[in-house]
């Protein structure tokens, strides 16, 4: 409750900021708007209310935490709380520093962020529930803040194929790009993903096609681009395998087809909803209303709502109203 007064305050007075590098200047740079909600109905149709309880839901500045954060500002102004949408933080930093700080009570995360980035842990856990619970523990120890059970939605690094060369090469899973002729090992990436530690050499050595090798994959199969380009070059024909993220709404709309990660390269970027302590000591009822939708957050989800947002021009509020409505969460 403080925290949201602390806020107001804050925003009437000079609009407090939370720059990239987080450091304070004068205002929490923010898209909100308007909260729609709804009354709880089916399976939250009995779960505990949140009467005149005042909650500060954040997000970084993507579509998928942007739309996850609507989700849960409009699940809560439903259950009867008092929401402010501090939504389209620029930058994971700032982000972290407003929730940190008290300025966000709750935010969606990624487990492997968590782990990798905030908490600076030099390699991934490759068990999903260990790494989950590895993160959950030492930011509860170390800051205060509590992982809600994580969404059995993955966010990570993968790679991807068009249907016609799925078929083409019978390939549907990384462990068989051997099987693809070496002038056809060709891969459109991003600068970062080239000289990241855990990125395409490691990824290579690990499903035997070491990288820089005559019999592997030659220097030359390799393709260059901007994140965001790397969908539609890989679309094209450009290159057989495309580094995407694997809840990326393109994927549906370009028809690609992600590979299996069969040997665990990739750290997982399970999403959880991240409370600040206090608030989840008061309230604990929050997690029994967060549960059954967490439940539901699955890839197939998240590829769906993102490309309504990113590909079909839809407003990420409106995105998760449906998508509360359709699955009977709220009516």
């Amino acid at each position: 409750m403080g925290v949201m007064r602390r806020v107001r305050t804050a925003v009437a007075g000079c609009v407090l900021v939370v720059l990239a590098a987080a450091s304070a200047s004068c205002g929490l740079q923010t898209a909100g708007g308007a909260v729609p909600s709804g009354t709880l109905a089916g399976d939250l149709a009995d779960a505990p209310d949140l009467d005149g309880v005042e909650i500060s839901v954040g997000s970084k500045n993507f579509t998928e935490n942007i739309l996850l954060a609507k989700i849960a500002l409009i699940l809560f102004k439903s259950a009867g709380a008092e929401v402010l949408d501090l939504t389209n933080i620029p930058g994971s930093a700032a982000a972290r520093q407003a929730h940190l700080s008290g300025d966000i009570d709750a935010m969606w995360e990624y487990t492997g962020t968590g782990w990798l980035q905030y908490l600076t842990q030099p390699k991934p856990i490759k068990d999903e529930q260990k790494q989950y619970e590895a993160v959950r523990d030492l930011d509860l120890e170390e800051n205060g803040l509590v992982w809600l059970p994580p969404a059995p939605m993955n966010n990570t690094y993968a790679f991807a194929v068009t249907q016609k060369n799925a078929k083409k090469y019978g390939i549907t899973k990384l462990s068989q790009i051997g099987e693809v002729p070496v002038a056809d090992r060709t891969f459109c990436i991003e600068s970062e993903f080239r000289d990241r530690d855990d990125g395409l050499e490691g990824m290579l050595k690990t499903y035997d096609v070491p990288f820089g090798t005559p019999k592997g994959v030659p220097e030359d199969n390799l393709q260059i681009y901007q994140t965001g380009a790397i969908y539609d070059a890989t679309a094209s024909g450009n290159c057989v395998f495309g580094e995407v993220f694997t809840t990326d709404g393109r994927i549906l709309a370009l028809d690609l087809q992600v590979l299996e990660d069969d040997r665990q390269y990739f750290p997982h970027y399970n999403v959880s909803l991240v409370l600040r302590e206090e608030l989840h000591e008061a309230h604990p009822e929050i997690e029994e209303l967060i549960a059954p939708v967490t439940e539901k957050l699955t890839n197939k989800t998240l590829i769906r709502l993102n490309a309504e947002v990113d590909v079909d021009g839809e407003d990420p509020t409106d995105v998760a109203e449906g998508w509360l409505r359709d699955e009977g969460f709220i009516e």
